[in-house]
């Protein structure tokens, strides 16, 4: 018989988030199951927690809400979220908030900027100064960016801006978890050549150009 870990090793994700009532198939309940497992042996005053067998079904039900209501449907979010339980150093279980917090990976863990650097750059790119010119340090960091709007990010106050960035960036690191594709940064331009074009230059040009055709040519 499998132990709790390796079921959560060979489970699939959990179900899209539906209004119906709440059903949980069989793969879900083993993927429950199999978490509450987990999180007894972590926390040995668990029962501090779910004192009774009906508070402990009580609590699976309302943890699977929420997980669909939060978007943890990927294994790799339990996982994630159980290593940092075992890191806590608490004898007593989390509120399903607080394992929902820690389900979602620090951007550095993904090997991608903090937030707040993330952030950063991404309003000093979309200054319009910047068209063209823009460089990048992940992938990660322009979705979020682009899902704001350079627009946005240059004109709104630096409160209301950071948290939409937040709010995109966090959205981002979801889909890198679930393996959606994110928006490719774009090509750079080609690079302009150096000087300013004058009126002598203009006319320098289509002096040439009438000389190599042997012709005229009217403007």
């Amino acid at each position: 018989m499998k132990n709790p870990n390796q079921l959560m090793q060979t489970l699939g994700n959990l179900p899209a988030v539906e209004t119906a009532p709440l059903k949980i198939d069989t793969g879900t309940a083993d993927v429950v199951n199999s978490l509450f497992k987990e999180l007894q042996a972590i926390f040995p005053a668990w029962r501090q927690a779910w004192p009774t067998d009906e508070a402990l079904m009580t609590a699976k039900r309302t943890w699977v809400k929420a997980f669909m209501a939060e978007g943890i449907r990927q294994i790799e979010q339990i996982r994630f979220g159980l290593q940092n339980c075992r890191k806590l150093g608490s004898d007593f279980a989390p509120s399903v908030g607080k394992f929902i917090q820690m389900c979602q990976p620090t951007p550095e863990a993904l090997g991608i900027p903090s937030h707040e650097a993330a952030f950063a750059e991404s309003v000093a790119n979309a200054h319009p100064s910047m068209a063209g010119s823009r460089e990048w340090s992940h992938q990660a960091v322009y979705h979020a960016a682009s899902q704001c709007g350079f627009h946005a990010l240059n004109t709104m106050k630096a409160e209301v801006s950071r948290k939409l960035f937040d709010r995109n960036y966090d959205i981002t690191i979801r889909m890198m978890l679930a393996g959606e594709r994110l928006r490719n940064i774009p090509l750079a331009l080609p690079e302009r050549v150096n000087g300013r074009v004058t009126a002598a230059i203009g006319n320098q040009a289509l002096a040439d150009l009438r000389k190599n055709r042997g012709g005229h040519v009217h403007g």
